[in-house]
């Protein structure tokens, strides 16, 4: 079986060759602050003493949104520390891994299988903190309405178009295991889903796995029909991913911006009628839209605990035993310590298991 990495190079070709337009590109969004320079100087000097060695933090976000840029929570709470936030935009999690890998970001939210795949391209990152795990609901493999194919077992042979190396790829080869096929079955196209949505909906792509907002989209114009969502195969859901250095220079800072996206999180779990009309703007969904995608998922966090990484190794091994990976990787080299794990993680987050 052909294998995803080989090199390291390969790791940054993980996108579709020749990614169009802004979903594709990097683009940066700088937010706006107007801390006064002596003010800065000042805080900066002591959050340096507390474990927050950098001025600016750049947190990198996925072309579908994301509620704590949106909220502006991260910036109201830094700006008193002389720590700027900015954000760049990237089409799916492998892309922001690359970014990452780069250099070009700190901190940023994908889902459980994009930080496999840099690790085994010896990307130096961490895993911060989880996301809860979510129903599966807002994710599914998918034909047209018109499609002679009626079951999932029916792709056998067909092109299946979704991103190699996001979530979707799990997905879509733990769906093949359970009703038999492999993964050798299917000829697989990768395309960012942003790409894929639109010539999926003009009924040009036969198998397309994607998720919310896409998925969403496709629902609310009848162009879609399920043959399988994602509920039930057992992934432990996404992760905030640091790099190393930026998380072991900055647990203080950490610890702050995983405190407000915990709260955040909370806050939109309890309201998602109010989430969906404060995201609808960023995402330019129709509000009836954006309040599925945000009733069908958890903003939640949770803690790197002994549980969460016993899921996330198995998620690799699964991997590899399918001989998607070059090698036998361990999580424990992308962790950080349990005394590190400790001083980022807030006692909000902790109590809560």
């Amino acid at each position: 079986m052909t294998r995803i990495f080989n090199t390291r190079r390969r790791f940054i070709r993980i996108g579709t060759a020749g990614l169009l337009g802004l979903s594709t590109a990097f683009t940066l969004n700088s937010c706006k602050t107007n801390t006064q320079q002596a003010e800065t100087s000042a805080t900066t000097i002591g959050a340096s003493a507390s474990g927050i060695k950098t001025d600016v933090l750049r947190m990198g976000y996925q072309q579908a949104g994301d509620l704590v840029r949106v909220s502006g929570v991260l910036e109201k709470r830094l700006e008193p520390l002389g720590v700027k936030v900015e954000w760049l935009q990237f089409a799916q999690g492998p892309q922001l891994m690359e970014g990452m890998n780069v250099g070009q970001i700190d901190l940023g939210s994908v889902g459980d299988t994009p930080p496999i795949f840099a690790q085994a391209a010896g990307a130096k990152i961490v895993y911060v903190v989880g996301r809860s795990p979510v129903t599966g609901k807002g994710s599914a493999i998918a034909v047209p309405p018109e499609s002679p194919l009626k079951e999932l077992k029916d792709i056998k042979g067909q092109k299946v178009n979704f991103q190699k190396g996001s979530a979707s790829h799990y997905f879509i080869l733990r769906a093949l295991d359970e009703i038999g096929l492999k993964y050798e079955d299917i000829q697989v196209i990768s395309m960012p889903s942003v790409e894929a949505r639109d010539a999926f909906l003009q009924g040009r792509i036969p198998v397309i796995v994607f998720g919310d907002p896409h998925l969403a989209i496709a629902e609310k114009q009848g162009r879609v029909r399920i043959l399988r969502t994602g509920e039930g195969l057992d992934s432990p859901g996404g992760y905030y991913i640091a790099g190393r250095k930026f998380a072991t220079e900055n647990p203080e800072l950490l610890r702050i911006v995983i405190e407000e996206m915990q709260k955040i999180g909370k806050w939109a779990d309890e309201h998602p009628e109010e989430t969906a009309k404060l995201l609808a703007p960023e995402t330019k969904l129709a509000l009836d839209i954006q309040e599925t995608v945000v009733r069908r998922r958890t903003f939640q966090l949770s803690p790197m605990d002994a549980g969460r990484i016993k899921d996330q190794q198995r998620v690799i091994d699964y991997f590899y035993k399918n001989g998607l990976l070059p090698k036998s990787l361990d999580i424990q080299e992308t962790l950080l310590t349990p005394e590190q794990y400790a001083a980022i993680t807030p006692a909000s987050l902790t109590s809560q298991r």
